[in-house]
């Protein structure tokens, strides 16, 4: 049994209006393994994240003149190794972010960015890629929805294989500033018998784009909604996309993110910004955006990949 957290219909167009705050903070997003490693591990990482809250706050208060709509979120990686049971994990989390003076609102997972709440959220975003093309390409790479491979230019070129010589050429990114920094990266794979697999990389796209409130389907409603929940089931799969755990939390979207990982994803969030510079959001939805944001007196950049900050941490050497 779920109950809508926020909802508010335009009467004037079918693009939903979606509740935002002004930043949406990223507490982390950790694996089966890291939640083995025990209840006093979570709260090392609570306690190592909660300075940056505070930093993240005093930015936006500077930056907009007033005390920030902040709202915190939390990722669990079900999608590649669903673990444990979740009543126990969410209380987990969310007793180590009480006992580090952590205030933890929502708690999503990252299967939701794949299929969220009966919609496929990840195909969505697919459909909305417009890879950019290189410069004097001829068109025989194949296109993304085919290959499942992006890049952010031009791959390498030449052969050396006896009698097709081809002298070779560096990879070259489209706008490189001054030196090309080349990325091309998978999207999905396809493992026997469990068809198309997304990568991390993908799923960080459509998961700062839910965060953003730019997610929509056909009809214009808003992908990835915060729930609340009576009670955690069971089963992973009967949870929906994003659950709100703090009754007078700030709403789950914002007009930006901030996201707070460890330094193992710096590589994971440059192929999520590859991607999201090719994704086109229906221009209704930015302006809608925008045009809220103005009305607060807040400027904000139209492209949401610029609405996007992180900081990366390393752990301490002897972290248990």
């Amino acid at each position: 049994m779920t109950t809508t957290v926020y909802q508010e219909s335009s009467a004037e167009r079918r693009d939903q209006q979606v509740g935002l705050s002004h930043v949406s903070i990223e507490l982390g997003h950790l694996y089966a393994e890291d939640f083995n490693r025990g209840p006093g591990y979570l709260r090392e990482h609570f306690q190592r994240v909660k300075p940056w809250i505070a930093a993240v706050s005093a930015l936006h208060e500077a930056r907009n003149g007033r005390k920030p709509r902040i709202s915190t979120c939390f990722l669990i990686d079900d999608y590649f190794a669903p673990f444990g049971h979740p009543p126990t994990v969410f209380e987990a989390l969310r007793s180590a972010a009480d006992d580090s003076g952590v205030q933890l609102d929502y708690i999503a997972r990252e299967s939701g960015c794949a299929v969220a709440d009966n919609v496929k959220a990840a195909e969505l975003v697919l459909d909305k890629l417009t890879p950019e093309p290189p410069p004097n390409t001829t068109g025989a790479r194949p296109p993304v929805e085919d290959s499942g491979w992006l890049a952010n230019g031009e791959r390498s070129g030449g052969s050396d294989q006896a009698m097709s010589y081809v002298p070779w050429t560096p990879p070259r990114e489209n706008a490189p500033n001054r030196h090309s920094i080349f990325v091309d990266l998978e999207l999905w794979d396809n493992p026997p018998g469990q068809g198309r697999r997304w990568s991390c990389t993908y799923l960080a796209a459509v998961w700062q784009l839910a965060r953003l409130g730019v997610l929509r389907d056909e009809r214009g409603d808003a992908i990835m909604q915060a729930y609340k929940v009576d009670e955690i089931p069971d089963r992973w799969a009967d949870l929906p996309a994003v659950v709100q755990v703090n009754e007078d939390a700030k709403d789950f979207s914002a007009y930006r993110t901030f996201s707070i990982l460890n330094s193992r994803y710096l590589p994971v969030e440059l192929g999520t910004r590859v991607i999201l510079n090719q994704v086109s959001i229906d221009e209704n939805v930015l302006l809608q955006v925008v045009e809220r944001a103005g009305r607060e007196r807040i400027l904000l950049e139209k492209a949401p990949v610029d609405r996007i900050e992180y900081t990366f941490v390393t752990e301490p050497a002897g972290v248990s």
